[in-house]
């Protein structure tokens, strides 16, 4: 039934001889009909009525209660006008009305769509960038070079220094000048390409430049993978290292010109600051990427003459685990001298990986829940050991540290009380180098050497560590600049939310798959032990004095900086930090 009211309205109430439908879950109140469109829901055919119901209408009731529930929709359909709509009164729509609960939803979804390992930027590597990448991939064949120099043999292949039989084409972007690095894959070839190609589009810097991998069918020796590199060099770290001049050498490498400092402790741990930093960027860029490397050892870190950087090689133990690429619950590719005690980089409880889809969309909470970059964060702690003590350069000496550390249950602190009363002067020269400013780089060794893996620090949460406060020898550029001064400003915020979700994520303390074992739930509550609270009142105080150093510590440095260098972009230092 219609009425005209008074001033030319309208309102049109609705009848319905039908029983009512329950209350949307999501409301407390009845649904609103929106009745501004200009075909009535009344004046349809009753057969079409029916089609539509038995098509999925409950479907898209459902889907429509539950934007109203969370608040987005027009603006006409979130208001609540009762049983009685005055089409003269009602806003005219002018785009979607976004409601605190909204909002969360939707913040909620962007970041676990970007959480590490990353959903989104998964989806989008595996559909387009890969399919792409596909439609412009060279063809080569082993006849198309010729193999010079052999450069290493390992347990997964030969390297060889190698160059184009013919000269290379400017119309075809992959061949330029130069030589070229080949390696013949005896094992895990396929993987090690698909590997390669991933860092190629998603964190380039990180490893070796990467040309592509073909497999080489020879009626004789069988199906061959062989991969392509360009040539940045033969020295790794571990053969910088092996040298008496070790880390003096190194520091013309990474710069022409030598520093203007004696000989010493203190230009000693400038030149160590710079390896350690570039190899955590380089941790980082593969972690970020979902991608774990599990054979993080000086041999595999290769110096890079172009870049003058360290950068990451071999990659035929990775497993890339945002689709669960070379990733086998039970098994594991290690070398004893570098692995992490507990030599799994995730739960064996875990089950296999699913399809590449609903794996990438289940990534981020299984690598909240096992940590598994801890595991190359525990290998590259050893080799900042044998950077810092000469004396564990050696197999031999790492070998039977190892053992020490094992009796210490991989406390360092105890180690070290108990080999610093009879230490050598090698020893001796590490402590005290490790010591400098107030020991923070014993500090950022120790929270990469534990037993635990979700007590190891994260490679961002390395480059946030105090330690590289001071640049060491290189100017870092302008976009490292801001990632240091990001990773120390989200660390504490970053590490907190990882606690959160694996709290969240801790359901069950069986053995069951993807559950949580025993151990893990100890873990879980050894970490998750609640604080005492200060009083409002204190923490006002506390936060106010943290803001007020941190912008002295700021302008301080800033005018520091600008001394230093007036030509340089010292701006960039007005970026907070965390204490």
């Amino acid at each position: 039934m219609a009425t005209v009211a008074s001033g030319g309205t309208i309102p049109i109430k609705l009848h319905s001889t039908h029983r009512p439908k329950p209350p949307s879950p999501f409301l407390g109140r009845k649904l609103n009909l929106n009745p501004s469109s200009r075909t009535s829901i009344a004046t349809l055919h009753p057969k079409t009525l029916a089609v539509v119901a038995s098509s999925g209408g409950e479907f898209f009731d459902a889907v429509h209660n539950l934007f109203l529930g969370v608040g987005v929709g027009l603006p006409c359909t979130v208001m609540e006008c009762g049983d009685i709509i005055y089409r003269s009164t009602l806003p005219k729509p002018s785009g979607l009305t976004l409601t605190v609960p909204g909002a969360a939803l939707a913040l909620g979804t962007l970041s676990y769509l970007w959480a590490t390992p990353g959903v989104a930027p998964g989806f989008f590597d595996m559909f387009f960038l890969a399919f792409v990448e596909r439609l412009f991939r060279p063809t080569f064949k082993k006849d198309d070079f010729v193999l010079g120099k052999k450069l290493g043999e390992g347990a997964f292949g030969v390297v060889y220094r190698a160059s184009l039989t013919k000269k290379p084409s400017s119309k075809v972007p992959y061949q330029k000048e130069g030589d070229l690095v080949l390696k013949k894959a005896t094992e895990y070839g396929a993987v090690e390409i698909w590997m390669n190609e991933r860092v190629r589009r998603a964190c380039a810097n990180s490893c070796a430049d990467f040309v592509h991998g073909f497999l080489e069918n020879s009626s004789k020796k069988g199906a061959e993978y062989w991969l392509i590199w360009r040539y940045e060099g033969e020295a790794t770290l571990y053969d910088l290292m092996q040298s008496k001049e070790f880390p003096y050498n190194v520091e013309t490498m990474i710069v022409k010109e030598v520093q203007d400092l004696p000989r010493g402790l203190e230009r000693e741990n400038r030149i160590i600051q710079t390896i350690m930093r570039q190899l955590l960027f380089a941790l980082d860029g593969l972690h970020s990427t979902g991608i774990v490397h599990r054979d993080i050892k000086p041999q595999n870190i290769i110096f890079s003459e172009g870049s003058r950087t360290f950068k990451i090689i071999d990659l035929g133990a990775a497993a890339d685990l945002r689709v669960g690429i070379n990733y086998i619950p039970k098994e594991f590719l290690l070398d004893p001298r570098y692995a992490a005690p507990e030599q799994y980089i995730m739960s064996t409880q875990t089950p296999s990986a699913p399809s590449a889809p609903v794996a990438t969309a289940l990534s981020p909470v299984l690598w909240q829940m096992n940590l598994p970059d801890r595991f190359d964060i525990y290998s590259t702690g050893l080799i900042f050991l044998q950077m810092a003590f000469s004396g564990l350069r050696s197999d031999s000496a790492l070998i039977q540290f190892n053992r020490q550390l094992k009796r210490c249950d991989y406390d360092l602190n105890a180690w070290r009380k108990s080999v610093e009363p009879r230490a050598s002067s090698d020893l001796r020269k590490g402590f005290e180098l490790l010591d400098l400013d107030g020991g923070i780089g014993w500090e950022l060794l120790t929270s990469m050497v534990r037993y635990k893996a979700g007590q190891r620090i994260s490679a961002k949460g390395g480059l946030a560590n105090p330690y590289f406060d001071r640049e060491g020898l290189l100017v870092l550029s302008l976009m490292q600049n801001l990632r240091l001064q990001l990773f120390r400003a989200t660390q504490q915020d970053y590490g907190e939310a990882a606690e959160w979700v694996i709290q969240l994520m801790a359901k069950s303390g069986t053995e069951k798959e993807g559950g949580f074992t025993e151990a893990q739930l100890q873990d879980l509550r050894e970490r998750q032990e609640p604080k005492k609270k200060a009083s409002p009142q204190r923490n006002a105080l506390a936060s106010v004095l943290r803001l007020q150093r941190k912008i002295m510590k700021t302008v301080n440095e800033s005018v520091d900086e600008l001394y230093r260098r007036r030509k340089s972009l010292w701006w960039s230092r007005w970026i907070p930090r965390e204490e």
